[in-house]
């Protein structure tokens, strides 16, 4: 591109997307220096869980790659995606789809309790993964991915995607290049979850196998809202908005720490409203503190306002930003989340970073830095390792809002100091067939 159109190029991106002009030609400048995937190096890719999140997902993928398997557990919503990706071949079991020979790579696009095991048979397997986020359920489950990853050698992009966002690598470069000063205190405002109840159990929909869909959960009967889109409010399969948000907003806070592989060391939570018996399990509302051994603390709170249907709790007092990061330094703050990127005052994101001692990982499109990672065999911007310790985070907030007392974490180590209690939490127990050892 001629550098006149290429300015112009840029000013219109910067103009687009709220970002200071000096760092929107940093950024075009990384993506032209990019190679593109040619049409005759797609590789061959299948979808697992075949929700409305993993076929977008398989969308994004299928400009880079073939999709030529499906899979889910629920028959009708396989069926949906073989249909929108060209006659995919359906597996009503994952574990023979991966059988295949010339299948490159998977999307795992399970509910959260499925994600594990998806992903550790997809490895022994030798296939490369593209994996929804929250990665684990479990902080044990995320040892054991890191560890099976760094031993197979394959590819694991954890679907983290804000980490592709201009915005907020802008936000995170700022802070670990100084220029807030000393950072003293990062504010992560996460959507209020769901606290509906009691819920009545109904007959499994003929398309569902409900006990393959339980997995590694105690056995109970079918309930509705227990399934697809709100599982995420049970703590039996997810961590509610603590661990569906929060992986996305924590795993931002320790990037902009410069603490992707680490944690904090002290934890302190409590819930913020009572939830219904026999609704929801997971905390809707709740407050959690971090301290750092850099002496950073950090708060993690709910919004008021729930993220499907807009509606404000109505016995909440509190008015909190929008959810998102707000870092805090001695010289000034910087607000960041999807779409906006703001600061005390202009100068803190107008003035160009002239020495850089920190310069981040740039990806501005998740899904294609793991194809192009999947050509090089370069470490993707969110492999499993920070993907592990970011929900991490949200792992040590849900344990102490359940036990409601502090927590003291040795982050090297990866366990409670001293408290054999918090210790057993680590990990959950399996039921039987679907535990680690099920491909």
């Amino acid at each position: 591109m001629k550098r006149r159109a290429f300015l112009r190029h840029t000013a219109a991106f910067a103009a687009s997307a709220g970002l200071p002009l000096w760092f929107a030609e940093e950024t075009l400048d990384a993506a032209t220096a990019a190679p593109a995937l040619s049409a005759n190096d797609k590789p061959n890719i299948a979808l697992i869980g075949c929700g409305g999140m993993g076929r977008n997902d398989a969308k994004l993928a299928s400009a880079f790659a073939n999709v030529i398997a499906v899979s889910d557990v629920d028959a009708g919503r396989a069926e949906e995606a073989s249909k929108q990706f060209n006659g995919a071949k359906v597996y009503p079991d994952f574990r023979r789809l991966l059988e295949r020979e010339d299948l490159h790579a998977v999307i795992n696009a399970t509910p959260d309790h499925w994600h594990t095991l998806v992903n550790l048979a997809a490895l022994k397997a030798g296939k490369d993964i593209y994996s929804e986020k929250p990665l684990t359920l479990t902080l044990e489950e995320g040892q054991r991915v890191v560890a099976a990853v760094r031993k197979t050698g394959r590819i694991l992009q954890t679907g983290s995607q804000q980490r592709s966002d201009p915005r907020f690598r802008l936000a995170c470069e700022l802070v670990r290049n100084g220029r807030l000063g000393s950072l003293q205190h990062v504010q992560v405002v996460l959507p209020a979850g769901l606290r509906d109840g009691p819920f009545q159990s109904a007959p499994v929909p003929k398309n569902l196998d409900w006990q393959t869909w339980q997995g590694q959960t105690p056995a109970v009967a079918y309930v509705p809202q227990r399934c697809h889109l709100t599982f995420r409010y049970w703590y039996e399969y997810s961590g509610g908005t603590m661990t569906d948000w929060g992986a996305h907003h924590n795993d931002i806070a320790l990037w902009g720490l410069g603490l992707e592989n680490s944690g904090p060391v002290a934890i302190v939570g409590k819930p913020l409203i009572e939830m219904v018996p026999g609704g929801f399990t997971a905390a809707a509302q709740y407050r959690i503190e971090y301290t750092y051994a850099n002496g950073v603390t950090q708060t993690c709170q709910s919004t008021l306002r729930n993220r499907f249907d807009g509606s404000v709790a109505p016995d909440a007092e509190a008015k909190l930003p929008v959810h998102g990061v707000t870092f805090e330094g001695k010289e000034g703050t910087i607000f960041v989340t999807r779409g906006k990127i703001e600061a005390s005052r202009p100068e803190l994101l107008a003035e160009p970073l002239l020495q850089k001692k920190v310069t981040l990982y740039t990806s501005d499109n998740h899904m294609k830095n793991f194809f192009d990672c999947l050509r090089s065999r370069r470490e993707p911007i969110c492999p499993a390792a920070v993907g592990h310790r970011s929900v991490s985070v949200c792992h040590l907030g849900v344990i102490a809002l359940r036990l409601g007392k502090k927590l003291q974490w040795n982050p090297e180590r990866e366990e409670f100091v001293g408290d054999k209690e918090a210790n057993q939490w680590r990990a959950r127990e399996q039921r039987p067939p679907f535990t680690y050892d099920y491909a």
